[in-house]
């Protein structure tokens, strides 16, 4: 019967005639059967009728109901049993994610399995046992298990993503970029991941690519191909002088620059090269003689000339466990040429975003200290240096790693910079106080920073000598300083509030500075600080500061006008003397009101307060008369400002507007 049905389904006319034709055969064969044995038989009617009208209705209500029962009992019996294994399938699924952390992913397999003999349409243990399987390298069976946690969920990102990756170790590449594509089209928000993982699949399909076109090189008898194999094999041949080594890993750094080249020496071996005792020796040692620094400079030309723009070789060379772990040493060793090859090599992986992410997975928590030394560098390796921080400053994990030695370690440095900045490379120190600044995008190394005395006044001790100091390096250290100062006062602490007088101070200083960007930034430090404490308005009121931002006001400048206006409200909010200077030096409130109709909320806010603070002067109100301040306030009060700290404030500079003068 199985074959008569399936030829009956076949896509073949001639099978499924065949089938057809047989199986009206069989059907006469038994209605013939039938009929002799009916004539055989006495026929005997024994059909009973039922001479009632109608049945019982009790009857007909009694099987309907009972049989209405007996389904309810069968479903509560079903859901009873889906609830216990799904419990049991749950607990095997705990037991196999334990042993899947403890790296037996041939156990969590097994528990995964057995999870699955208890609940067969439960997505997360064939998604959790594809992963395993994965692990385990068994790549199709990952791939069928992704195949059945979409029968169960078509939507399950987890299960495209696992079966990318299958695909992707099988050399897959289209079914692997489909499977990524399909996670983007049901959750646009990975965009990152999708990104992530197509450009992981086009570097593995590259390196695919040019392994084979090295393999016909090899082939094909190119001499630069087996003068690059002739070389590592001379390299691995043990006991040897160091300058044979070196004259060999010299003449290998100039025959691996094309991506040919890169990939054969990548094929055979060529990162295994400290294996040879007497070049790893070099290579690691504390002191090195000439001859070791020398051959350890060689060894960092070829690892450049093998990684420039070679994302696999790269991924390859910090996978040496030596190479990772001497870097920073190399980076503070003293000598030149070795830190200046370093840093080149570095660069080379902090220039983009894979390279980055794989100087990421070192311990980097020395590094900022390390490469903020180069400050004191005059040649090229101070700028070099700077780079390489400026590239990894914006990464979180580097940030974190920063926080642990910040106090121990980068602070101290850095004070030290600041305060001997006659002696160091200026634009570099300017480039590391920008460093420092981005690294108080971090809380925790922002509050360590806001409460160091000793930053504090180094920072100061920098900002004396900008007024007199003409030079280009002083003005960008001094600019740069002053940032770092206004991300510091992001935090309020004790040390700010005792400081705040001098710091308010150098400010106030700085605002006759004939570089623009240094009076905006010194603006704003002083748009900060003066919150903290009483006795520093009162101090910059002294010194005419309201004068200097009237006159920053008129200039217009958009974020100097924003400071400075913030300022004013300060000084305004504490003190008469500045009231009264305002009143006087705005005639007619020409600035504020003026204000009061920019774009800038927090601008308008701003004008708003200083002008309801300066309406308790007496006799102030009575020059805004035939101005346009009643509608003005009446707008930005009454719903024109999204803000409600600008529509209060306007509600208040109007009633006291009314107040003072009631014309």
């Amino acid at each position: 019967l199985a074959n008569l049905l399936q030829g009956l389904n076949s896509p073949d006319s001639a099978v499924k005639e065949k089938a057809i034709a047989e199986t009206e055969k069989r059907l006469r064969e038994q209605g013939a059967s039938g009929e002799e044995e009916e004539e055989s038989r006495t026929t005997v009617n024994r059909t009973l009728i039922n001479t009632s009208v109608r049945a019982f209705p009790s009857e007909s209500k009694a099987g309907h109901d009972g049989f209405l029962a007996a389904l309810e009992k069968d479903a509560k019996e079903r859901a009873q049993r889906r609830r216990r294994n799904e419990q049991l399938a749950n607990a095997l699924r705990e037991k196999g994610n334990e042993a899947f952390r403890k790296g037996d992913f041939g156990l969590a397999v097994r528990r995964y399995t057995e999870g699955l003999e208890k609940l067969r349409d439960k997505q997360e243990l064939y998604t959790n046992r594809a992963q395993a399987y994965l692990k385990l390298r068994e790549y199709e069976k990952a791939i069928s298990d992704c195949e059945w946690a979409l029968k169960c969920n078509k939507n399950c990102l987890k299960a495209y993503f696992l079966m990318g990756k299958a695909h992707l170790a099988l050399q897959h590449f289209p079914e692997s970029r489909q499977c990524y594509e399909k996670m983007l089209q049901i959750d646009p928000q990975k965009e990152s991941l999708f990104k992530d993982c197509v450009s992981e699949a086009r570097l593995e399909e590259q390196r695919v690519r040019e392994e084979e076109r090295a393999v016909r090189e090899v082939q094909a008898g190119s001499v630069a191909a087996l003068s690059i194999q002739e070389l590592l094999q001379r390299i691995s041949r043990p006991a040897q002088d160091i300058p044979c080594y070196t004259g060999a890993v010299r003449l290998l750094a100039e025959a691996v620059h094309s991506c040919t080249g890169q990939t054969v020496f990548r094929t055979n071996n060529g990162f295994s090269i400290l294996r040879n005792e007497t070049v790893r020796g070099a290579f690691c040692a504390e002191r090195k003689s000439a001859a070791e620094a020398e051959l350890c400079v060689s060894l960092l030309l070829l690892w450049q000339a093998a990684c420039a723009g070679n994302e696999e070789n790269q991924r390859l060379l910090l996978a040496q466990a030596a190479v990772s772990a001497q870097l920073p040493e190399l980076l503070a060793s003293g000598t030149a040429p070795i830190q200046r090859e370093t840093l080149a090599l570095l660069s080379l992986y902090s220039d983009s975003d894979r390279g980055r992410r794989l100087l990421l997975r070192q311990d980097l928590s020395r590094w900022l200290q390390i490469l903020m030394a180069f400050v004191r560098s005059t040649d090229a390796r101070a700028d070099s240096a700077m780079n390489i921080l400026s590239d990894l400053i914006g990464e979180e994990r580097f940030q974190t790693q920063c926080r642990a030695t910040l106090s121990t370690d980068v602070l101290p440095l850095f004070t030290q910079l600041l305060v001997g900045a006659r002696r160091v490379n200026l634009a570099a120190l300017a480039r590391a106080a920008g460093v420092v600044g981005s690294l108080c995008a971090d809380a925790g190394v922002r509050a360590q920073l806001a409460q160091s005395r000793e930053c504090w006044q180094a920072c100061l001790q920098l900002l004396d000598r900008c007024p007199d100091a003409s030079s280009p390096g002083y003005q960008q250290c001094a600019f740069a300083v002053l940032g770092l100062m206004m991300n510091m006062l992001l935090e309020s602490s004790g040390t700010i509030q005792d400081l705040a007088v001098p710091i308010s101070g150098r400010c106030l200083a700085l605002l006759s500075h004939q570089d623009g960007r240094i009076v905006t930034r010194a603006t704003g430090v002083l748009s900060r600080v003066l919150p903290a404490s009483p006795s520093a308005v009162e101090e910059v009121v002294k010194g005419g500061v309201v004068k200097k931002m009237l006159k920053f006001l008129k200039a217009g400048g958009q974020l100097t006008s924003r400071y400075a206006i913030k300022t004013l409200s300060i000084c305004t909010k504490s003190s008469r003397q500045a009231q009264e200077e305002l009143v006087k030096w705005d005639k007619r409130f020409q600035v504020l009101l003026k204000l009061l109709e920019s774009g800038d909320e927090l601008v308008v806010g701003n004008a708003a307060f200083c002008l309801s603070q300066c309406l308790l002067v007496p006799g102030a109100a009575s020059s805004l008369l035939g101005s346009s301040a009643v509608l003005l306030l009446l707008r930005q009060a009454g719903g024109d400002a999204r803000r409600t700290s600008v529509q209060q404030n306007s509600a208040i500079a109007l009633g006291r507007l009314c107040v003072a003068e009631p014309r």
